[in-house]
């Protein structure tokens, strides 16, 4: 499978090279020819280094528009900054890998947040998020939530009554 990230630098290699091939065949001056070639020759290597830094930072929750409908994320990790902004690693079902973010600062969100990771240590489930790319929330609303335990398997039980312990060496 490709990366993305490799998919938009090869489209990004190709609309260079052909403004670069519109540039040096037009009717310009030969060093306007020669300022397309090396203007597309420094491009390559900046916007592949641009993209791959972009990779090592949380994305603005904001900018995100491929999932902008979906119900519910489950929080990895988190890190609440006073002021700025907090921070956290979500799982996305269906996606391979989970993606960092950046939610602008609420003091509710954060402490929602922070009450929601306390009690699922304390029940051994994890933190949910409900509608993690939703634009226009509410401060008020309940983002943050404590994941529901699993159902424990249904006991099989032989027959219809109670089942009765009988000690072997009768």
């Amino acid at each position: 499978m490709i990366e993305p990230l490799l998919m938009f630098f090869a489209v990004l290699v190709a609309l260079v090279t052909l403004l670069a091939n519109i540039a040096v065949w037009g009717q310009k001056r030969l060093w306007l020819k020669w300022g397309a070639v090396v203007a597309t020759a420094m491009f390559m290597p900046a916007a592949y280094a641009s993209l791959s830094d972009l990779l090592s930072r949380p994305k603005p929750i904001w900018l995100e528009w491929s999932e902008r409908d979906l119900a519910e994320a489950e929080v990895l990790g988190s890190d609440i900054r006073e002021g700025e902004a907090i921070y956290v690693w979500l799982l996305v079902p269906g996606r391979g890998s989970p993606r960092a973010y950046a939610l602008p600062w609420s003091r509710e969100m954060a402490q929602q947040l922070q009450d929601a990771g306390e009690r699922a240590e304390e029940t051994g489930t994890g933190v949910m998020m409900h509608k993690p790319f939703e634009r226009n929330r509410d401060d008020q609303a309940r983002v943050f939530y404590v994941a529901p335990q699993e159902q424990l398997p249904v006991k099989k039980v032989a027959g219809d009554g109670p089942v009765r312990y009988r000690r072997p060496d009768f």
